[in-house]
């Protein structure tokens, strides 16, 4: 790499210019030379490249996302070391962060909000079943593409859930603060539930334009997360519906166990409330409110415990007495209850329980659950939804905690295969005409580029195939022609005519014209310049035309005045000057003016170069007129 040219990595990945810079990384965006496509390229700090720790790190986040294929997730092509540090090649998103949206227009509508943060969380739900937790979900890792995509990026502090070394000790926080979950900010072991608050945050964020924590300095913001409970969204918005309240505080619960248990299950929540139905989160109560220690969150009391020399306060050994009686009568009535429960088993009563929970679940291990339990099954064709494929369980009826007996019947609301239909062979046809081909049968579209002998423009392939079956609305690629790929008119100055053409011949160019022009510092016959000038890319085939020196340039003198003299004399006078002679009668009048040179061309005194041709104008008297006639006499 030099200083001249574009830094190239792995003489792949050509640099085009920085568009990001993050904790440990700068982010840019590159040109795949090999692939001809834009790419993001994540360079690791060079002092950061000597730590092995921050090393293993970069090396795992490309390794964890390499993994993961998803539509909501950007991907990882490829990483590498290059001049001393390392990289990540991913794929470019063209848009804009979420974080960027928020600051500029403020906050979004709820519609909005609820439909990236069900995107968001298919990402993560797809991740966490791959057993990778994201640990820094925040908005400026949320890419909304402008055709409106939603893209989850920097799996940076990422951590593969089934490896047994963890890159961070015992009490190390990682991730921003703002976004913390609380015991990310404690330092205490994650797992995919704490991926399910920050993204409670984040929708907090989106829809009142703040997040729900500030402070100082990121450890006030972490305290906060830990201790404090945040004003409702509504507090900001009363127009914000309590069931998108309710979805928001569930996530953020202090307690994991208090939160949605994956991101299936929020986003399961999310498109209920996008549909208009009722979602299964609980409004906000004390439950969901407490703190990481066990205790309630709430205003001091204002008293003070006065504490006995023993260590334990007045009155509680006569507590401690009266708690011994409490817990012996309860494990009496727990006993009652066995055997109350055997006895009914053994009398084969059907006793009411709550009906399982089946929904996000596949259809067919939903029934075969059901089914164990003595229910029977019903089911009914829904519409696909984002993100849910054919055959998944979207809701159920009952559903928990409602009570239901063996025999009793469950219905279950199950995503409906999408038609198939044929694909239309658009191979050969202009890209324009073959979209809209496509989008007329149903079918998304997407393009790529690859250079091709045929015209710019032409479909040369597609995916999948012209005349296979394929679901409608599903996406079909088809690969452009960029054209012919070029060549470089190579650089032929200074060389004899023939040698040129023998170049531009091989480089699979066409001599066009050759034009002749005196040089002063090129050889007569060699080549002055071409058009295209060289190094200029141009489709194969193309004409280069030359211009080549006729030699040194003759020197300038004046035309002598000729005028006035008889033709002979005329003649003489400038052959001897150097010049040739072109004469042109002209009829007269004037007996006197026969044969003598009238006008001259170029006129007298005008410097001309020797052997340029001067064209003179002699009287012929002719009665009553007569034609004219031209001759012209070499130099001698």
């Amino acid at each position: 790499m030099t200083s001249q040219s574009p830094p190239i990595y792995s003489e792949r990945y050509e640099l085009v210019r920085r568009i990001a810079r993050g904790g440990m990384a700068e982010v840019f965006l590159a040109h795949d030379l090999l692939l001809d496509r834009p790419v993001a390229l994540k360079v690791l700090f060079p002092e950061l490249s000597v730590d092995p720790s921050f090393v293993e790190r970069f090396r795992r986040e490309a390794q964890a996302a390499a993994n993961l294929s998803h539509p909501n997730i950007v991907s990882v092509f490829d990483w590498g070391e290059a001049d001393g540090t390392y990289y990540i090649v991913m794929e470019y998103v063209d848009g804009r962060p979420l974080s960027s949206i928020i600051h500029n227009e403020g906050r979004l509508s709820v519609g909005w909000a609820a439909a990236i943060g069900a995107e968001v969380a298919a990402a993560l739900a797809f991740a966490h079943r791959h057993g990778v937790v994201h640990r820094d979900v925040k908005p400026g890792n949320v890419l909304l593409s402008d055709d409106g995509q939603v893209k989850v990026a920097d799996f940076g502090i990422a951590r593969a859930a089934n490896t047994e070394g963890d890159l961070t000790q015992t009490g190390a926080v990682m991730g921003t603060a703002t976004y913390f979950s609380p015991e990310q900010a404690q330092g205490d072991t994650v797992d995919a539930r704490s991926d399910v608050y920050s993204l409670g945050v984040v929708l907090y964020e989106m829809v009142t334009g703040r997040p729900p924590f500030v402070g100082e300095n990121p450890l006030a913001v972490a305290y906060k997360h830990v201790r404090e409970i945040p004003p409702m969204p509504r507090q900001f918005d009363p127009a914000i519906p309590p069931a998108f309240d309710a979805i928001v505080m569930q996530a953020m619960a202090k307690m994991p166990h208090d939160r949605y248990m994956s991101a299936d299950e929020m986003r399961a929540d999310l498109v209920r409330f996008q549909q208009g139905q009722t979602v299964m989160a609980f409004p906000p109560t004390m439950a969901a409110t407490r703190l990481q220690d066990g205790t309630m969150a709430g205003p001091p009391t204002g008293r003070t415990t006065v504490i006995s020399p023993t260590g334990v306060p007045p009155g509680a050994r006569r507590r401690r007495r009266k708690g011994r009686y409490v817990a012996v009568l309860a494990l009496l009535l727990a006993a009652l209850g066995v055997v109350l429960f055997l006895l009914l088993r053994s009398t084969g009563s059907a006793a009411a329980f709550t009906v399982p929970n089946v929904v996000l679940q596949q259809v067919g291990p939903a029934t075969q659950t059901l089914q164990n339990d003595g229910l029977k099954v019903a089911t009914q064709d829904v519409q696909p939804a984002f993100g849910f494929g054919p055959g998944s369980v979207l809701d159920q009826s009952p559903k928990p905690p409602a009570k239901v007996s063996k025999g009793d019947t469950v219905t279950l609301k199950v995503v409906a295969a999408p038609a198939q239909v044929t694909v239309p062979d658009v191979t050969g046809e202009d890209v324009t005409t073959a979209t809209n081909t496509l989008q007329q049968a149903g079918f998304t579209v997407s393009q790529q580029a690859r250079q091709s002998n045929q015209a710019a423009g032409t479909v040369i392939d597609q995916s999948p195939s012209g005349n296979s079956q394929a679901a409608q609305g599903s996406k079909v690629t088809l690969t452009v022609s960029s054209g012919p790929a070029q060549v470089t008119v190579p650089d032929v100055v200074g060389e004899d005519q023939a040698t040129a053409a023998n170049r531009l011949g091989s480089a699979g160019l066409t001599l066009g014209s050759v034009s002749n022009q005196p040089s002063a510092s090129v050889p007569s016959g060699n080549v002055i310049s071409t058009s295209p000038s060289p190094g200029t890319k141009v489709n194969p085939g193309s004409t280069v035309n030359l211009v080549v020196s006729s030699g040194q340039p003759q020197p300038q003198t004046q035309v002598p005045n000729v005028v006035g003299q008889p033709q002979g004399q005329a003649r003489s006078t400038l052959t001897a000057a150097g010049y040739g002679v072109s004469a042109q009668p002209q009829a007269v009048s004037d007996p006197s003016q026969n044969g003598i040179v009238l006008s001259e061309n170029p006129p007298a005194g005008t410097p001309a170069n020797q052997g340029t041709t001067v064209t003179i104008v002699v009287g012929k008297f002719v009665p009553g007129g007569g034609t004219t006639t031209t001759t012209s006499s070499p130099v001698p």
